[in-house]
């Protein structure tokens, strides 16, 4: 898919306002964050490994990992080797099966982790292309973002590559 091959920090805020749909359920992305292969945060920047090999794969297709173990992450993957992690969504679509998926249905879209956990994301979904019946992305023409430092992270956490939508109620955390 062409209109993601675009390095990270640019294709970030091009997903803001964007609809994310995973077998029915889903809503409006409102915060992601932008991963560099020249970025010491990024799973890129020691060169591909099978961990990462969907990151360096083609553009518009998924990047799925565990962080801590236990929660899944999705990215949509740029260039080669650049990432971009979706970190919270306006909950539009599928409501219901996205409340009985989530432990604490009052936070069903405000992390990474608890975002894929109420789309039901799995690793079997990590290399799949966006823009398939039942996984799907539709750009939306790019409005106003708000850009900060990135959450959760130790390394380069100051570079401001986390990017959110003005006065939303649906980040994981404020600007």
């Amino acid at each position: 898919m062409s209109d993601f091959a675009l390095p990270a920090p640019d294709l970030a805020p091009l997903l803001l306002g964007a609809r994310l749909i995973v077998r029915g359920a889903g809503g409006i992305i409102t915060e992601t964050e932008a991963y560099t292969p020249d970025d010491p945060a990024s799973h890129s920047f020691p060169g591909q490994t099978r961990r990462n090999a969907s990151m360096f794969g083609p553009a518009g297709h998924a990047y799925v990992y565990r962080i801590y173990g236990l929660h899944w992450c999705l990215n949509v993957v740029g260039l080669p080797g650049h990432a971009v992690l979706i970190r919270a969504l306006e909950p539009t679509e599928g409501l219901a099966q996205m409340q009985a998926r989530r432990r604490r249905p009052d936070r069903l879209t405000t992390g990474p982790g608890m975002l894929a956990e109420a789309l039901g994301i799995t690793g079997q979904d990590d290399g799949r292309p966006f823009g398939t019946a039942d996984f799907t992305l539709h750009l939306s023409p790019p409005g106003n973002w708000l850009t900060g430092p990135r959450i959760g992270i130790t390394k380069a956490a100051d570079w401001p590559r986390r990017y959110g939508l003005p006065g939303s109620a649906h980040l994981s955390r404020r600007f």
